[in-house]
This record gives structure tokens, sequence and C-alpha cells, in this order.
């Protein structure tokens, strides 16, 4: 019980009463309110929890990407089977943004978690995701000081009232607010609707993006280094053909950060 009562350094010089608040309150809110795991729907206990929606146990599940990485879609390679740094996949693509990084893989509780965020509308998820993206950022020192500004990959009209928010959208605030890159929203548009890249098989999905977005103002991103981001990159597909539109407009360069590949 003396432990409990001795404030520690942090609420040093505050009111007894207010340290027995800010110990017992949170304690107190997880009796009346308890949380649960999004994912397993177990208990979550008060320390072993990720912003009160995923338990650490789920967290660890995760496949975080590891250098070294394809300099080109950001995908862990070996060096033995990847000249230059390059992946298969990559040596007969032709992209339309420099280099894309990615901070985990595509599988598992990644791919529930995107899939809860964009269809179960569990908003509350992207915090938790953006923070994976913000880790990598600064685990790997991207070089994201060499970028003007950051774009979200936007939503058709129809998806986005459907959903009711852009899942990248959301991904990019949290990750823009703390790395201090200013976020441009309104401006990349699709000017057509296409089908979901899911229902595709890959040879179709370069096809299903060609000519899907344009500028609303091409000026505001003419001679600027861009940073696109989205929730997961697949073939590339959609993001090399958003890359075009802003290199159209006069972008100078444009990297690519996901979420997931």
């Amino acid at each position: 019980m003396a432990d409990f009562l001795d404030p520690d350094p942090a609420l040093a010089g505050e009111g007894s009463e207010k340290i027995m608040l800010k110990r017992i309150l949170p304690a107190l809110e997880e009796i009346i309110y308890p949380r649960y795991c999004l994912l397993c729907h177990i208990r979550i206990a008060l320390e072993n929890q990720l912003r009160g929606v995923i338990c650490r146990d789920c967290i660890e599940k995760i496949k975080p990407n590891r250098p070294p990485f394809c300099r080109k879609c950001g995908r862990k390679i070996l060096k033995f089977e990847a000249p230059e740094n390059v992946c298969a996949e990559c040596s007969k693509t032709q992209f339309c943004f420099e280099r894309a990084w990615a901070s985990c893989t595509y599988e598992g509780v990644i791919k529930e978690m995107v899939h809860n965020l964009k269809y179960g509308n569990k908003i509350m998820l992207a915090k938790v995701l953006s923070q994976m993206m913000i880790d990598f950022v600064s685990d790997y020192h991207l070089p994201l000081e060499a970028c003007d500004c950051a774009i979200a990959i936007p939503l058709s009209p129809r998806k986005l009232r459907e959903r009711e928010f852009n899942q990248a959208e959301a991904l990019a605030d949290n990750l823009c607010a703390h790395i201090g890159l200013k976020l441009l929203k309104n401006n990349l548009k699709r000017i057509r609707d296409t089908r979901s890249q899911t229902e595709l098989e890959k040879s179709r999905r370069w096809q299903n993006m060609q000519g899907a977005f344009a500028l609303r103002e091409p000026g505001a991103v003419q001679g600027k280094t861009i940073l696109l981001i989205d929730d997961v990159l697949t073939t590339g597909a959609t993001a090399s053909e958003a890359a075009r539109a802003l290199k159209n407009a006069g972008a100078a360069g444009v990297y690519v950060l996901t979420l997931a590949n």
C-alpha cells in the first residue's frame, strides 16, 4: 500500500489528492468500462494494451519489415537474390515513383486490422497503425526531410460516401503531425471509379488504374517533392498512377510510404 501512495517523480509537487486521483481513475475506468481486443476479443488488462484497442499479444504477432529493403517497392529482400537491391518483381516493372517503403508485412494481424479499419468502421485503429509507420520512419531514418509535403491516396466519391472516411488520410493525419510534414488535402482526386484492386488479378491491376487520378490545383505541387501515403502497397499500380498524375502536374519527385506491403 505504501508503494501505491508514494508519489513518483512525474507527480512530484502535486497535492496528495491529485496524486491519488491520477493513480486511481484509470483503474476505476477499467472496472466500469472494461476494454476488449478488437481482434481476439479477450479482455485487455490495463497494463497490457496499446491505445486501449489491441492487446499486446496480437501486436506481437505483427511482422515488421526488416532491411535489406528493395530500393523500389520497399519489400524485404535477400541480398543474394536481388542484384543492386532490387527484387525480381521490380526488376521488370517501371514505376512512376522514386521508391516506396512499408512498415510491415501485409498478412495475419495487420491484414485483419486494415480490414477492420476499412470495412468495419474501426477508425480508432488509425492511430495504432499510423504509430507503426511513425516508428518505422524513426527506426530506419527515412530521408523524408527531402519531401516538401504529403498527399494521401484518395478514395472515389462513391467509396468515400460508403465508408465515410478515407483510411489513407486517417493514417496520414497522425503520421504527418508527428514528423512535421504538411499534408495537402482535397487536391489529388480520382476521376474514374475503378474496380477494387483486390478483385483483380495482378496483371489487370495496372490497366484498372490507368488515368484514374488528376489534380484540382496542379500549381500546388509544381516543383515539389511529394510523399504519397496509403495503407497497403501490393503491385504498386495505384501509387504509380497517382505519382504519374503528380509528375504530370509538375511534381519534382514522388516517394511512397505505406503501412504494409
